[in-house]
């Protein structure tokens, strides 16, 4: 199986955190500039994604694998990726990645977060979830739902662009 990882430029720092959160080895650099980003993307196999005609354009001269995201919203962005890198737009939490750092997050019993998340969070929720290097924890609290419908409307939308491109094809 190819595992895609993935190097995001400055200005997708929102696209970075969904594909972490559905489970996507996402890096992600605001700082540097694009010579740095081709070479990461080269040097560590992953795939470049950017809103920025240059970089792409330059990225694939270069040798590096990269695709340029067109979508206007986070919804577009999610299903143009996801379509064109066959990706399941869904969270499993077993592979889900934290959407701060990238490192993948990890079931944590209850009774070791009670200190860390608010007394409300603490009564009303069972389940939570770490992240070993950032230690920040995660629970499906009330934006839960969003993130659900979010990524149900990238899911149609992705459908939607797979049929528009088969109707070109014929």
């Amino acid at each position: 199986m190819v595992i895609l990882k993935f190097l995001a430029d400055g200005m997708l720092g929102k696209l970075t955190r969904w594909l972490r959160m559905i489970g996507c080895d996402v890096k992600y650099f605001n700082d540097l500039d694009d010579e740095e980003l081709i070479n990461i993307s080269i040097e560590e196999n992953r795939i470049l994604l950017t809103r920025d005609v240059e970089l792409f354009q330059r990225a694939l001269h270069r040798g590096a694998e990269a695709f340029l995201v067109r979508g206007r919203n986070e919804v577009e962005k999610l299903a143009e990726v996801g379509r064109q890198f066959n990706l399941n737009l869904q969270i499993d939490v077993e592979n889900s990645r934290c959407p701060k750092c990238n490192a993948k997050i990890r079931p944590i019993s209850k009774d070791k977060v009670k200190d860390r998340v608010p007394p409300g969070t603490f009564r009303s929720y069972d389940e939570f979830w770490e992240c070993p290097c950032c230690g920040q924890i995660y629970w499906h609290g009330s934006h839960w739902q969003k993130i659900i419908h979010t990524l149900i409307e990238a899911r149609k939308r992705m459908k939607g662009i797979a049929n528009r491109s088969d109707e070109m094809k014929h």
